[in-house]
């Protein structure tokens, strides 16, 4: 575990770096959630780096996956690093571990490494795993569960990867992934086997004190080639009826299942239909909160939200019957979250889409991407969307 190293970046001049590791946690299918808490409450003092697969739903809920993993990426994963740093507009901050020469020059280093991103060479052919006809099979017949009155929404996934995939410098390739991106949850996390290339825009989870925010995204277009149009597509977005649509049923269920764990008339929808603009697309965002009680702590608040209502639907527990029934791959950390918490109890995590994996025992590479699917969808649409999400990973992927 010594090769763990972490940066959250928020592409705003603020970042987080975590190396080395003090202890490590790795979540089993047949360990309690109580083990999670048990760790956080022991290193409470401390930061503390997660990651949480999607298919931890199996644990928060009676669920099972049995679609093909051949990222096998752990279920959990929880580490105490032996040196974490802030770093904001340039200046270094030690705020667990030493601050030795040698600490610093790792972290100047890795910074270096993004004049030297465009220079490496990291070419390869992503393949969807799903043909164009299976996914829009595969839209339909969901279309045809929420015309039955099973479900309202549901997010449909699909995996781009590689094989046999030699990834020259990982750190390289982070920072020509994140100049496309410039996402505000970008991470890149190297642990044990992986290494993690995420570009997400969309926050989970952030507590704050005893305050709770979620801030679910549904609702994309491309950006525009000129001002005039950039302005024309975010309108578009704003008042296009199935964005609208798709948006508000996921907060609806935020709200729901923050219900469970709020103080009583706590939650209130902070911002509907916020319209936010990225490198290389708009996306509608809303922000829902509540105040929660003391004794409530991380594994109530993960049953209560886990996994997150903009990667699976709703019904939330319906949705993700019908996304295993009809996935062809198991999604692993993709649509999961990765995060850490303050030695003060508050925690911030993202969801984990925009994101690669390289897995170096197997030399796969894999990339993943979805959409909400309502009674309004065009299937021909969502399939083109995925690709309006992702372009910028296979731009840098595949140049």
């Amino acid at each position: 575990m010594n090769n763990a190293f972490t940066y959250f970046n928020s592409n705003d001049g603020t970042g987080l770096f975590g190396f080395g590791t003090i202890d490590y946690l790795e979540f089993k299918v047949s360990d309690d959630l109580e083990l999670i808490q048990s760790f956080i409450d022991k290193y409470k003092s401390n930061y503390i780096f997660s990651n949480l697969s999607f298919d931890l739903k199996n644990k928060v809920e009676n669920l099972t996956s049995d679609n093909p993993d051949n990222l096998s990426f752990p279920l959990a994963t929880f580490w105490i690093p032996k040196t974490v740093v802030k770093i904001e507009n340039g200046k270094l901050s030690f705020v667990q571990g030493t601050d030795t020469t040698e600490n610093r020059h790792r972290i100047l280093t890795f910074l270096a490494k993004e004049k030297e991103s465009l220079q490496i060479n990291h070419s390869t052919e992503l393949r969807p795993r799903t043909s164009k006809k299976d996914y829009l099979e595969h839209v339909n017949q969901l279309k045809k569960e929420i015309q039955y009155g099973n479900i309202y929404e549901v997010n449909y996934c699909q995996e781009f990867y590689a094989e046999n995939y030699n990834l020259i410098d990982g750190e390289a390739l982070y920072f020509k992934l994140n100049k496309l991106t410039q996402a505000p949850f970008s991470s890149y996390i190297r642990l044990n086997n992986f290494e993690l290339f995420c570009g997400s825009p969309e926050r989970f989870i952030k507590k704050r004190n005893s305050k709770i925010i979620s801030q679910p995204i549904k609702g994309t277009k491309k950006r525009g080639s000129s001002q005039e149009e950039d302005e024309l597509l975010k309108a578009n977005l704003l008042s296009d009826p199935k964005e609208r649509s798709e948006n508000v049923m996921i907060v609806d269920l935020v709200r729901n299942d923050l219900s469970k764990i709020a103080l009583k008339n706590s939650v209130k929808v902070d911002e509907l239909f916020g319209i936010y603009s990225f490198k290389t697309v708009h996306q509608m965002i809303s922000t829902i909160s509540c105040e929660i009680p003391k004794e409530v702590n991380f594994i109530a608040i993960l049953k209560a939200l886990f996994p997150m209502g903009s990667m699976t639907g709703a019904p939330k527990i319906s949705a993700l019957k019908l996304i295993e029934k009809h996935a062809e791959f198991k999604r692993g950390i993709y649509s999961g979250a990765m995060g850490y918490f303050s030695p003060n109890g508050d925690f911030d995590f993202n969801v984990v889409i925009r994101t690669l994996v390289y897995n170096s025992s197997n030399n796969y590479l894999s990339c993943s991407v979805g959409g909400a699917i309502t009674i309004q969808s065009n299937p021909e649409a969502e399939y083109d969307e995925c690709f309006t999400k992702i372009q910028s990973i296979l731009n840098c992927i595949n140049e």
